[in-house]
């Protein structure tokens, strides 16, 4: 695992300045995640060997059958929770490498985040720790379930697709709070956002997307 936390390693900030100007032509217009974006260093979330692909705009394996989410659906979600403005408290339901939490923790003011495999969630921690990220709390647990301690949330972001929104993170969303979530099996998933209102949830369709499934520990 790449340990250069601090610099651009064996990337150029010119790669990254045209990562940038990609996500801005796909339609990512909010300034604040963009320069979150370009702030953070991929190239430490992912193995040393394919490092060089980091500031690609495309998925990348991080092992355990999961991978990096592509760049620009990192923005994109992010976009979309953010809104016009700050959410608070945020729970993100899959860790992965940590990479959209660092995003996310520029962005914020605290997270919550859940991870089911362990040793991502323990290669998470480091390098959120590396990077002086101290905004942050990680748990090993069943991201369906949510983190019920610390409800309600102003924010989820679920970065694996379950089969439909789990009842438990609609319960842990503040009203007025923002739902971003894949939904979907193999052939089909669409990236949806779910706001609370005082009385109902409004379901809004984005685009079609493609995660790893989420896995449940328990019925």
């Amino acid at each position: 695992m790449k340990t250069d936390v601090h610099g651009i390693g064996m990337t150029s900030r010119r790669t990254r300045e045209r990562l940038i100007q990609r996500l801005r032509e796909e339609g990512i217009g909010d300034e604040r995640v963009l320069g979150a974006i370009g702030a953070v260093p991929r190239h430490v979330f992912v193995d040393e060997a394919i490092a060089s692909r980091a500031y690609e705009d495309t998925a990348l394996p991080i092992g355990h059958g999961q991978t990096i989410s592509q760049p620009y659906i990192v923005a994109r979600m992010t976009q979309v929770l953010l809104g016009e403005g700050r959410p608070k408290k945020v729970l993100e339901v899959g860790t992965g490498s940590g990479y959209q939490t660092a995003v996310l923790a520029r962005l914020v003011d605290e997270i919550y985040s859940i991870e089911r495999i362990e040793p991502l969630m323990k290669q998470a921690r480091r390098l959120l720790r590396e990077l002086g990220i101290r905004n942050v709390q990680i748990r090993l647990s069943d991201g369906g379930d949510g983190w019920k301690e610390h409800a309600p949330y102003d924010g989820i972001i679920v970065t694996a697709a379950p089969a439909e929104v789990p009842s438990a993170l609609l319960e842990q969303l503040a009203p007025g709070g923002r739902l971003v979530i894949p939904v979907g099996g193999a052939a089909m998933q669409e990236l949806l956002l779910v706001q609370r209102t005082d009385t109902d949830y409004v379901q809004e369709r984005l685009e079609l997307v493609n995660f790893v499934p989420l896995v449940r520990d328990s019925i």
